[in-house]
């Protein structure tokens, strides 16, 4: 009798022995156009007015302003089998709630500010992470006056519970690993004070980011501890923080240690404290980082960027393939080739070198999908894994 996907990915990553490797994936919304207009399957939902609608253009969601039956995609984990689910929505950690103001406007782009007073900007029709345009929590001053004040006691508002349990039903008779997920301190900081102000007061104020740590982990313990109350516990936890770009990490190892790390260990303990694994979301170069990441207790690696300095999952595998497993690692621009010999040939080879070094995989690839690459060729990428997975 084979495990389910949710046995398999459990096993995966509480170190016992598994019966294939394990599947994920994540296309972003408009590579699902694109795949809906290449022959990907669409299903026709009802809904109502405050539900959301998806845009056959850009693969958008909007909000449903008519009742009535609306097309939408099949969601990827269903069709193609992953074994990954999460079960969001993500709660809003921002300071100041129902904050949302539009600054500047085009056909393709939009400028708007947030709650924790950063002004973003965020492509209209297609994916992308948002560039920093400007940022007013800037000092430690107004920080107290202004943003603390707002993360020190809880607010229901913060999470949509009636839509998280929809999500967590409709995935529960598919037997897959569900998981709750979101950024942490080092994503929301690098977001809230900007990059400068963040980088400068590593050194100079080190004890404000203390305590911005400090106010977010308690705010997250907080909201992790309502949702499991409320919907129950998923099968893992899924933190995501990009400590790096392509050609290193964004501050030293020894300043992550002492300003960031603690923080990771406190709420990895804090899930395992209800059996829950953990997996870490990095991209950029990671390899710095990694000593930090094993002893921090996170029990599994996510993406492992093959364009960055250093991430070889080869090496990762050697060296920590008996504290972590390993969650994507395929180089994204195969697939964009959409050439099946190289998508042959470069599966199988990353694949079965993971599985010769023991290592534990969950196999996907080191950056989102995106629509340089076809429907086609992501399909056919996935046979060859299905040839490959048993172990």
């Amino acid at each position: 009798m084979h495990s389910s996907p949710r046995a398999t990915v459990d096993n995966l990553l509480r170190h016992r022995s598994a019966e294939r490797v394990a599947l994920h994936g994540n296309p972003w919304a408009d590579t699902l156009a694109l795949w809906v207009r290449q022959g990907y399957p669409t299903r026709r939902i009802a809904k109502n007015i405050g539900d959301t609608r998806w845009r056959a253009d850009d693969g958008r969601w909007e909000a449903v302003t008519e009742p009535g039956e609306y097309e939408e995609p099949v969601p990827p984990w269903e069709h193609f089998g992953y074994d990954m689910v999460g079960v969001g929505p993500w709660f809003n950690p921002l300071p100041i709630l129902d904050y949302d103001e539009l600054l500047e406007e085009t056909e393709e782009w939009e400028v708007r500010r947030d709650g924790a007073g950063a002004a973003l900007k965020y492509w209209k029709h297609k994916s992308g992470t948002p560039e920093h345009i400007d940022f007013r929590m800037v000092t430690r001053e107004i920080w107290e006056r202004d943003y603390r004040p707002h993360l020190v006691a809880w607010d229901p508002r913060r999470i949509d519970l009636d839509v998280m349990q929809r999500n967590r039903d409709a995935v529960e008779a598919h037997e897959r690993w569900t998981h709750y997920g979101h950024l942490f301190i080092w994503e929301l900081a690098r977001k809230s004070l900007g990059d400068i102000t963040l980088y400068e007061s590593l050194l100079l104020d080190p004890d404000w980011l203390h305590d911005y740590n400090r106010v977010y982990t308690d705010l997250y313990k907080c909201a992790f501890e309502v949702m499991f109350e409320r919907v129950g516990l998923p099968d893992g936890i899924w933190l995501y923080e990009d400590m790096g770009y392509k050609n290193g990490l964004f501050a030293s190892p020894k300043v992550l240690q002492a300003l960031v790390f603690p923080y990771y260990a406190e709420m990895v303990e804090f899930f395992h404290s209800y059996d829950l694994p953990v997996v870490l979301h990095t991209c950029g170069s990671t390899v710095d980082a990694l000593p930090l990441i094993v002893d921090a207790g996170f029990d599994a690696l996510n993406p492992m960027e093959r364009k960055a300095k250093g991430n070889d999952p080869f090496a990762f595998a050697e060296r920590y393939g008996d504290r972590l497993a390993f969650v994507g690692g395929l180089d994204a621009r195969v697939f964009e080739t959409n050439d099946r010999d190289v998508i042959s040939r470069e599966v199988a080879a990353y694949i079965d070198g993971m599985k010769a070094r023991g290592a534990r995989l969950v196999f996907a690839t080191d950056h989102s999908i995106s629509p340089r690459t076809n429907y086609d060729s992501y399909q056919w990428a996935l046979d060859v894994y299905r040839q490959h997975r048993a172990y």
